[in-house]
């Protein structure tokens, strides 16, 4: 039996501290305009502070300049953030720490096998991967329980994924869409924590990111929602506490598709005032938010203002 995961040490900052995360893969579109505001209002609420974090741990994803281009849109439109960006990449050694204590806890093990190798299983067994849906993994490589064991991470060109229980369910409350679970054994299976090109995934980096920098909401698109107990499960094991959820209603294209940069969706446009605030106001109605002022000679200053006052009376009034 596997001893009980060890509580690392953390500072806990008093009171709300929230985030905003993007992947610089290029500019912000309106999609991400819409999580980026409604997770400032939020902190802004709460009087709290919003952090920035750039999200570039898939460096062959990421555009030459598109950080730098993300942060310049944030700030004309008025959303200042309250410490020093951090970029994922300055922070590896990080990811590697947990990576080892999961180790020590006999949490994972080495993977070989390439997307096709699992499309193949899965077709051996009958199933059809949906379109735009994970895979889930059949478990080719796992090892039989009782030879789960501390591991050499050294290996070269290999995967390295999170042994999960068997039936392992998990429950969580979204504070905009209540209670939700996910069988994360049945509909995820093992997952990656370090890819075999030696890259850490996005999942254990926003946990160990989100801990270390003391996060206790998150609000984001509903796009990650799936991603979220996941992360639950992967706090628990490095002792880490949950922050609060809230996801925000996807921006979708002309087909019904989410709207991202995979599919063209263009940049929003901040190289005016006004530009600015017609992006703002897009977005705030997205998320629910009427009555704000519409008037030419309206400052970001003053309409964030009233959306502030705007955000919170709506969040009361759904969790009232």
């Amino acid at each position: 039996m596997s001893p009980p995961p060890k509580k690392i040490t953390q500072s806990q900052p008093v009171g709300y501290r929230g985030r905003f995360a993007p992947s610089p893969t290029g500019p912000l579109h309106a999609g991400s305009l819409v999580a980026a505001l409604g997770s400032w209002l939020d902190a802004r609420k709460n009087e709290g502070q919003w952090l920035l974090r750039i999200e570039d741990i898939d460096t062959p994803r990421c555009t030459p300049g598109a950080a730098i281009q993300i942060q310049q849109q944030l700030l004309a439109c008025g959303l200042h953030w309250d410490e020093e960006p951090t970029y994922q990449t300055d922070r590896l050694q990080h990811y590697q720490k947990a990576l080892e204590r999961l180790n020590e806890l006999k949490q994972i093990y080495a993977c070989a096998c390439s997307r096709q190798t699992i499309l193949n299983t899965l077709a051996a067994h009958g199933i059809e991967p949906a379109r735009n849906q994970e895979m889930i993994y059949p478990g080719s490589c796992r090892p039989e329980k009782s030879e789960l064991g501390y591991a050499d991470l050294t290996k070269p060109k290999i995967a390295w994924r999170l042994a999960l229980p068997q039936n392992c369910m998990i429950y969580f409350e979204d504070l905009a869409l209540g209670t939700q679970s996910q069988n994360l054994t049945k509909e995820v299976g093992d997952f990656v924590l370090r890819r075999s090109d030696g890259l850490f995934t996005y999942q254990l980096a926003v946990v160990v990111d989100d801990a270390e920098q003391g996060v206790t909401h998150i609000v984001r698109s509903e796009d990650l929602l799936s991603n979220t107990a996941r992360q639950i499960y992967l706090q628990d094991l490095l002792g880490y506490q949950h922050p609060q959820y809230r996801h925000l209603p996807l921006v979708l294209d002309d087909h019904g598709e989410k709207l991202s940069k995979q599919t063209s969706a263009t940049q929003i446009q901040t190289e005016t005032e006004q530009q600015s605030l017609a992006e703002l106001r897009k977005a705030a109605k997205h998320l629910g938010l009427r009555d704000l002022p519409d008037g030419s000679n309206v400052t970001i200053a003053e309409w964030l203002f009233a959306a502030t006052q705007a955000w919170g009376n709506r969040t009361n009034k759904a969790t009232g």
